[in-house]
């Protein structure tokens, strides 16, 4: 919690970081805090209790975020990059039939990934157990098995985009995918 009465830049600094690094792509977390610190310095005159400052600045911070994600959207993204992760986004209703048919596609891909892969994206993707779980059920570390699913996440990119066309909306959610001529690697892609 944000104490009112010591709170310089430096020490709200230390404080709002790792909140705003936790929610933001690595690269972009100094930016966003900045913007934070902007709209703080803007808008301070408007807070009527200074006890009430610690969760004031983390609500500003969580609006700073949110316009990030918003701007982020928007923007058309650089040939092979990645888009941020969106936290605390709710799944929309229809997303769990869509999900169960990725599900079914992609298990295939799945299966012809090398082993240790292939367990930790079993374990964490399709069954869904939080990687520490995973991680002791494989007799890994933690940092094994983040390890272990991140390469398998790219292994299966790799895959995925040599057999089919995969169309992405501007937040990075697949909204469409169509198998690629017959000179694509046979993959036991049946397209959707």
């Amino acid at each position: 919690m944000i104490d009112a009465g010591a709170c310089g830049w430096g020490e709200l600094t230390k404080q709002l970081r790792p909140f705003v690094a936790r929610r933001v792509a690595p690269a972009d977390a100094d930016d966003v805090l900045q913007d934070v610190f902007l709209r703080i310095q803007a808008n301070v005159a408007s807070l009527r209790d200074g006890e009430r400052l610690g969760p004031w600045v983390y609500q500003v911070a969580r609006s700073a975020i949110a316009d990030h994600h918003r701007r982020r959207a928007r923007q058309p993204l650089a040939s092979g990059a990645e888009p941020d992760e969106v936290i605390d986004e709710p799944p929309a209703e229809d997303e769990g039939d869509a999900a169960a048919e990725a599900c079914r596609c992609i298990a295939p891909f799945v299966a012809r990934l090398p082993s240790p892969y292939r367990e930790a994206i079993t374990l964490t993707e399709l069954e869904g157990l939080p990687q520490k779980a995973a991680a002791d059920m494989a007799g890994v570390s933690l940092s094994g098995m983040k390890s272990r699913v991140q390469r398998g996440r790219d292994r299966l990119r790799e895959m995925l985009l040599a057999c089919c066309e995969v169309a992405l909306d501007p937040r990075g959610h697949v909204i469409g995918c169509t198998p690629r001529g017959p000179g694509a690697p046979s993959t036991g892609c049946g397209g959707s």
